[in-house]
């Protein structure tokens, strides 16, 4: 009896040490947290100190150190960049404080800041004049000879500001090292905690919380105690949604009811991207109270790191590494490795494919029999029946380290064939091509002719009404058919460019004519032109090659990404990068940017620009350079500035050459912008450091002209979609020759001013007020609208435009690409940021379960790959890019409703920026239909 009184003395005395150590240690650091909070509250950042103190800033050191500030939670950008902001200016003066301690001058510190001198680069450009006014004369030498000291160039700069920042931290480390009282006290406090954790149980420490009873009776939650039941097996395919249970106890082995307070939180990371959990508390089962269910969505292959905290603690041994394997192959994401174009072959000669087998997330997947038992292929002449003896010829193998597939063929007779890839009986993404078969001499032929310094020409026969013979030359840019004058004398008819765009179509032919056969030319802006020619498969070929040439190797945008940036190195190899100053006003930027270039020749565009802004005394050594550009580009794309304009009431924002622009803005003007343009263009192509991206939102028809392609109706389904939902769709949909077709439409339009007053009836074709608008001309009359509408409006302002860009970009390397990808390979994709989309989201709806619907939303939206969140963004607002300045300027705000049904698919308004979400049963109930509905459903308008 004795000695459990005197146990429990012993205990209640080292409980008063640790209340006593906490009171002196709250005291030390009073001071340290008290210049952080006022640091916050100087920048405006008061909202942030509690998530300082959570993670444990106390000092102003702490505070400016790039460490730190690494470890803050995902914030929206624009508060991330204030944050960093500040951070980094701190830091500067943090390091200029140190730099005049050093020099005995600290007590100039706060007059040097009132001069806005507030780093180490600031005292290169401060005067003597202005520097007596604050330095005392007796300390002026030292302050002129500290200054002398500093280092001119970037690195020994550099390396000064390391050893001061190193020099600071160390110095706040010995300003918040404990009193010798404090010590004397802690000290004892940690002798006795070990005792006492000697006497009983592992360290007290953590558990200073809890009081003596529950110490005793073990009667509180443990997190080491706590134990996880994985539902699943190991390893799992990708795909579902991963469920494990989280099983909470006491110290002495009871079960502990979880709840909020106990603050549990699971961190999921897979590489650098952290995946958003669902955490469901507690059940209406009063025996699982103690159970905590985490869901979560894998779509990537690879490790995952689960670590489970609870109050602070890691808790149930982790952290834990989960390996999730890809799914079974899927046809429709699996593609073969090909050029784009047919495939040009040797009769008798083994050619060689490799097919990338993927799972329905676009994983590489790995086979689990024979590829030869999974993969088939179909082969067949050009319009006839497939013929089996030629597909036996093929054979696949599987190359288990690149996780591929080996295709070979092997045709025994030349002639055009057409090639069928599948998978389990389903067609691969790109598996159906043309193959031209060629003789071993015509091959050879063929090579000769591209070799010779003219290029190859064929003798053709135009087919139609006015048969007349022609001569088709193919050069590297190029194909040319010219006409022939008095039956010797070429003149030039037409010309293709050489580009994915030019289709060349071969039609069937009888078996065992040989080469000769009928084509057609079709590149989408001048009528399509068919061909007969007795050499028909030498000059597909001839073409097929020299295309490939162009577009270099697979039909894949990273493929014709690096080939694009190779060869706009390589156009500009002869003129140097070297630095070509740039003197700009920030008030006036565009005027001041195009006076300062305005004689530059191409040799001076190729150069590296070295920015400054008339009166900052920002040294470029990289940063203003990116400034200047993101500045200018946010200025010349803006559809306020007057240049570009976006489409009448188009919520997409997306901008094309303004033809009502105003009188000051002239063409040159938007030759400068194609310039600025094609200046990133080639930036990006030298990589690293000096990439850059074009911040604008184009309209895709915009684009399309850019590639050299002709416009067409379907393009105001994504540029102008008001005008497509009340005019196109109402014109396909309705009976234009019915008695109850009203009103009457004529190929016309009329054209309104910028204030909405009429100006004129334009003529969309010749006298096209009186030819009125029937089932059998509707289609003409659609592209003849878009044509006016979408093009030759703005016309001049397009060649100017593209007069700049192929200054500095050959105009077909750009037309390798299609619209969306030469979108990307400008502007980029921003990776859409989850808090920026939370934080300015608009919500309609109110209740328990609508606040369950939305947590299970976001974190469905936190689990989504990048692209699925760009497809999420286009299902609700059309397009998948957001504004420069993110969800806070998309215009009108995305909104999120409450739909008044259950377990149906999720729909959008996209005029109005409107996600509508019914209610479901569970959160894997809701992830299934958001996918469902982003990937059927992403293209296309209804009215609902």
């Amino acid at each position: 009896m004795l000695k459990r009184v005197q146990y429990c003395g012993t205990v209640f005395f080292f409980l008063t040490l640790v209340y006593v150590t906490r009171i002196v240690l709250s005291e030390i650091f009073e001071n340290g947290s008290s210049e952080v909070d006022e640091w916050l509250e100087q920048n405006d950042l008061g909202d942030y100190k509690k998530l300082f103190k959570d993670l444990g800033i106390s000092t102003l050191s702490g505070c400016g150190s790039p460490e730190n500030m690494e470890r803050l939670p995902e914030l929206p950008a624009s508060e991330e960049r204030r944050l960093r902001r500040a951070a980094h200016v701190l830091q500067q003066r943090l390091v200029l404080r140190q730099w005049l301690a050093t020099h005995k001058l600290q007590h100039a510190y706060s007059k040097l800041l009132s001069l806005d001198v507030s780093s180490l680069e600031d005292v290169y450009w401060l005067e003597d004049t202005t520097a007596r006014h604050v330095i005392d004369p007796k300390d002026f030498n030292a302050w002129s000879a500290a200054r002398q000291s500093l280092p001119t160039g970037k690195e020994a700069l550099q390396s000064l500001k390391s050893d001061l920042w190193s020099a600071v931290v160390k110095s706040s480390k010995h300003q918040d090292a404990w009193t010798w009282g404090g010590m004397l006290v802690v000290s004892i406090s940690v002798c006795g905690l070990v005792t006492l954790a000697a006497m009983t149980q592992p360290s007290l420490a953590p558990e200073a919380k809890h009081s003596l009873l529950q110490y005793v009776t073990g009667k509180y939650l443990h997190p080491p105690s706590c134990k996880v039941e994985w539902g699943w097996e190991e390893p799992q395919a990708v795909g579902d949604t991963m469920c494990f249970t989280v099983f909470c106890f006491q110290r002495n082995g009871q079960p502990y009811p979880i709840c909020d307070t106990d603050e549990l939180v699971v961190n999921i990371s897979h590489g650098t991207r952290k995946i958003t959990a669902v955490v469901e508390l507690g059940s209406g089962d009063p025996a699982k109270a103690n159970t905590a269910r985490v869901k979560f969505t894998v779509r990537t292959a690879g490790v995952y790191i689960i670590n489970i905290l609870i109050g602070g603690q890691v808790g149930a041994g982790g952290p834990f590494r989960k390996w999730f394997l890809a799914g079974r192959v899927e046809a429709r994401r699996s593609r073969v490795g090909r050029a784009h174009g047919a495939l040009v072959c040797t009769a008798a000669r083994a050619r060689c494919l490799h097919v990338h087998p993927r799972d329905r997330f676009d994983n590489p997947a790995t086979l689990d029999r024979p590829a030869d038992q999974g993969f088939s292929v179909e082969l067949a002449p050009l319009g006839g029946a497939a013929e089996p003896a030629l597909a036996a010829a093929a054979t696949f193998e599987y190359d288990a380290v690149n996780q591929r597939v080996s295709l070979a063929l092997c045709f025994p007779r030349p002639g055009v064939f057409r090639a069928a890839v599948y998978y389990e009986r389903v067609l691969l993404l790109n598996g159906e091509f043309d193959c031209i078969v060629l003789t071993a001499g015509d091959t050879a032929s063929v090579q000769r002719q591209l070799g010779a310094r003219r290029g190859a020409a064929f003798e053709a026969r135009v087919v139609g009404a006015r048969a007349r013979r022609v001569l088709c030359c193919l050069s590297a840019k190029q194909l040319l058919v010219k006409d022939y004058i008095l039956r010797f004398i070429p003149k030039r008819i037409t010309s293709f460019r050489l580009c994915p765009s030019t289709r060349l179509q071969l039609a069937a032919r009888p078996e065992g004519s040989g080469p000769a056969g009928e084509l057609t030319l079709d590149d989408g802006v001048q009528p399509t032109l068919r061909l007969w020619s007795a050499e028909r498969d030498l000059l597909a070929a001839a073409f097929t090659q020299l295309l490939l040439a162009n577009c270099g190797g697979e039909d894949g945008f990273k493929n014709k990404q690096d080939f694009f940036y190779s060869e706009v190195r390589k156009a500009h190899a002869r003129h140097p990068h070297e630095k070509l100053a740039l003197r700009v006003n920030r008030a006036e930027l565009v005027r001041s940017s195009l006076k300062a270039t305005r004689h530059f020749t191409l040799a001076d565009w190729c150069k590296n620009f070295d920015v400054s802004f008339q009166g900052e005394q920002g040294v470029d050594w990289g940063g203003v350079r990116r400034e200047w550009f993101s500045q200018l580009c946010a200025q010349l794309f803006d559809a306020k500035f007057g240049l570009f304009v976006s489409c009448q009431d188009s919520p997409a924002g997306l901008v094309h050459p303004n033809p009502d622009r105003p009188p000051h803005l002239k063409l040159k003007h938007f030759e400068f912008a194609g310039k600025i343009m094609g200046k990133c263009l080639y930036e990006s192509a030298l990589g690293g450091a000096y990439r850059q991206l074009v911040r604008a939102r184009f309209a895709r028809s915009f684009l399309a002209q850019i590639i050299g392609l002709r416009v067409h109706y379907k393009y105001f389904e994504q540029d102008d979609p008001e005008l497509y939902l009340s005019k196109i769709k109402y014109i396909l949909e309705t009976d234009l020759d019915g008695p109850d077709s009203l009103p009457e439409i004529y190929f016309s339009d009329d054209v309104y001013d910028s204030s909405g007053k009429f100006v004129e009836t334009r003529d969309l074709v010749a006298n096209g007020s009186a030819l009125r608008v029937r089932n059998d001309n509707k289609l003409q009359y659609l592209d003849a609208l878009a044509q006016w509408r979408l093009a030759a409006r703005w016309r001049p302002e397009t060649d100017a435009f593209l007069r700049g860009l192929t200054l500095l970009v050959p105009d077909n390397l750009l037309a390798i690409f299609d619209e969306n990808e030469l979108e990307l390979l400008a502007c980029g994709t921003d990776e859409v940021c989850v808090a920026d989309w939370r934080a300015h989201a608009l919500l309609a709806g109110a209740g328990r379960d609508w606040q369950r619907r939305l947590a299970w939303l976001w974190a469905a939206v936190g689990s989504f790959s990048a692209e699925e969140r760009a497809r999420l963004l286009q299902f609700t607002t059309g397009c998948a890019q957001l504004p420069p300045g993110g969800f806070q300027e998309l215009n009108p705000r995305f909104q999120i409703t409450a739909a008044p049904t259950f377990g149906a698919l999720p729909t959008a308004h996209t005029c109005f920026n409107q996600l509508c979400l019914p209610d479901y049963d569970s959160y894997e109930q809701l992830v299934r239909a958001l996918l469902w509905a982003i990937n059927e459903g992403g293209e296309g308008f209804g009215m609902i």
